[in-house]
């Protein structure tokens, strides 16, 4: 907590020191959207993309609802669009339905304007992405201390070959109330947990489609929503490809367990370039001086 206070206190000191001059183009632009400590007074709006973006008139997640903690409050991440806020009150009062469940802990939302983050994510830029644990919300009366420290679980075995002991149908209903609302676009979890999904589903399985194979995820699962109607300068994700997508989910796990020997001519990763104000749409640049 100590390490986090120390970060927001050089972040806003940087941010504030910004404010005598023009935004100067060479610095990353994670250091101007990380110090804003609230939503811009704009209408809401989304600008650019999911990961290379931001959000204007963002809202925050309530700390504590009726049926979900928004976790990890230091970080200031509990901001989104209206649509993704009234999202996570749906989908919560649908997990509080379940056994064993009281509703949501929620990871990561957005910053307060969106855009670059200080650390962790590429995307959650455009207020349209929600990072949902896997641990059960068991109680929600957590104090922020108790959810600086608890931690999520993890479901996945194998290296997210298989899903473990910890997965359970409730698992499995949610994330299939996620896929089959509307206003989702996709939503991002680790393999094995999409190809159990595809071996337990019966009936109508079209909700498959947008639920996508990726590496991690097995401590939270991330929905990513649609542009908001009317939102012209909000950039869509493409569609995921047509079909249930089990297929691809079977592909992604055999790869786990029988991976292809490292190519030894391959170069070597070079490192990600920090996104600058310049990167994103001019809009963002117009958010962060109100």
């Amino acid at each position: 907590m100590v390490r986090h206070a120390r970060a927001r206190l050089i972040a806003a000191i940087a941010f504030v020191l910004t404010l005598a001059t023009p935004l100067a183009a060479e610095t990353p632009a994670k250091e101007y959207f990380g110090a804003e400590r609230r939503g811009s007074p704009h209408k809401p709006a989304v600008f650019g993309e999911y990961a290379r973006g931001c959000v204007a008139g963002a809202v925050a997640l309530p700390e504590t609802g009726p049926n979900w903690q928004a976790m990890r409050l230091s970080r200031n991440r509990n901001w989104g669009h209206p649509d993704t806020v009234d999202f996570v009150k749906r989908l919560s009062a649908y997990a509080a339905t379940q056994p064993g469940w009281e509703g949501l802990y929620v990871g990561d939302m957005s910053q307060p304007r969106g855009g670059p983050m200080l650390s962790g994510h590429r995307s959650h830029q455009s207020g349209l992405d929600v990072d949902i644990w896997m641990r059960p919300a068991t109680r929600l009366d957590l104090s922020r201390g108790a959810r600086e420290a608890l931690s999520s679980t993890s479901v996945r075995r194998a290296k997210g070959a298989f899903v473990n002991g910890g997965w359970s149908r409730a698992h499995h209903n949610i994330l299939k109330r996620a896929a089959s609302d509307p206003a989702v676009a996709r939503i991002f979890v680790f393999p094995g947990a999409k190809v159990q999904m595809c071996r337990d589903a019966t009936g109508d399985r079209r909700w498959l489609r947008k639920i996508r194979p990726w590496w991690g995820h097995h401590y939270h699962f991330h929905v990513r929503l649609n542009c908001p109607d009317g939102a012209r300068a909000c950039v869509e994700q493409a569609p995921p490809p047509p079909g249930d997508g089990c297929a691809d989910a079977e592909a992604w796990v055999e790869q786990i367990l029988n991976p292809p020997p490292p190519d030894p001519d391959a170069p070597p990763p070079q490192p990600r370039r920090e996104l600058v104000l310049a990167d994103l749409p001019r809009q963002c640049s117009q958010i962060l001086s109100r």
